[in-house]
């Protein structure tokens, strides 16, 4: 009886045994907090001061660039981009819905990001498909339509978007292309450069298009129908 008392290990109990994984809790715990008040931090800042620059501009831009408040941006301008990229921007908080269920359903490769995900995007993250920037984009969304109003979502969206190879920002896109100021902007000046967002290194804002055309009509819908109330 003794030899076997002596022989046998001590048996583990569970707290031993739990422990280290109570320890991986605790720090992806501490972790998340800490992440989760980095990015409401970001977003508060960047309600109140302007991005100075993002990844893809320091890469890529070729012309400079000068910041326009959303006052100095032609409504037209303001209606045809929320009509070309995100018609119910006015009216949901961040992800459409509706837009997201007739992209499920039909089975479209295409997808249903609204100007609040671009401009999380555009201002805290990366271009390029990946799950790891989706996740992040899918946390930043709510945070901005939570501490910042419509308003200021389309003005930081409008200074930063890319409207050709090079060409970031509403200023900078009505001097290349029109030789005007945001301001100034034309009813057919604004579609056409609302159409080349989806693909500014291919398209071409110096020339009319169906797009453009169809832009201009949704422009005007908007205006009538309420969904431009916001901005």
């Amino acid at each position: 009886m003794v030899l076997r008392l002596l022989s046998s290990p001590p048996a583990e109990t569970p707290a031993i045994r739990w422990r280290p994984l109570r320890r991986l809790l605790i720090w992806t715990r501490w972790l998340a907090v800490r992440f989760g008040a980095l990015m409401v931090g970001l977003v508060l800042f960047y309600g109140l001061v302007n991005p100075p620059t993002t990844w893809t501009i320091a890469k890529e831009s070729t012309m400079p660039r000068t910041w326009v408040a959303i006052d100095d941006i032609a409504p037209v301008m303001r209606r045809s981009v929320v009509a070309a990229e995100d018609a119910n921007f006015c009216r949901h908080w961040g992800f459409d819905m509706s837009e997201i269920r007739k992209v499920v359903a039909s089975g479209s490769p295409r997808g249903a990001s609204t100007l609040s995900q671009q401009t999380a995007k555009n201002v805290f993250l990366w271009q390029g498909r990946s799950w790891t920037r989706k996740v992040l984009e899918t946390g930043f969304t709510p945070l901005i339509e939570a501490f910042w109003s419509k308003r200021r979502i389309l003005e930081v969206y409008l200074n930063l978007a890319e409207f050709g190879p090079g060409i970031f920002g509403i200023h900078a896109a009505a001097r290349a292309h029109f030789g005007t100021t945001p301001d100034r902007l034309t009813p057919v000046q604004a579609a056409r450069l609302a159409a080349v967002l989806p693909a500014p290194k291919t398209r071409r804002a110096d020339r009319p298009s169906a797009r453009s055309r169809a832009i201009a009509d949704g422009a005007a819908t908007i205006a009538r129908d309420g969904r431009a109330g916001c901005l």
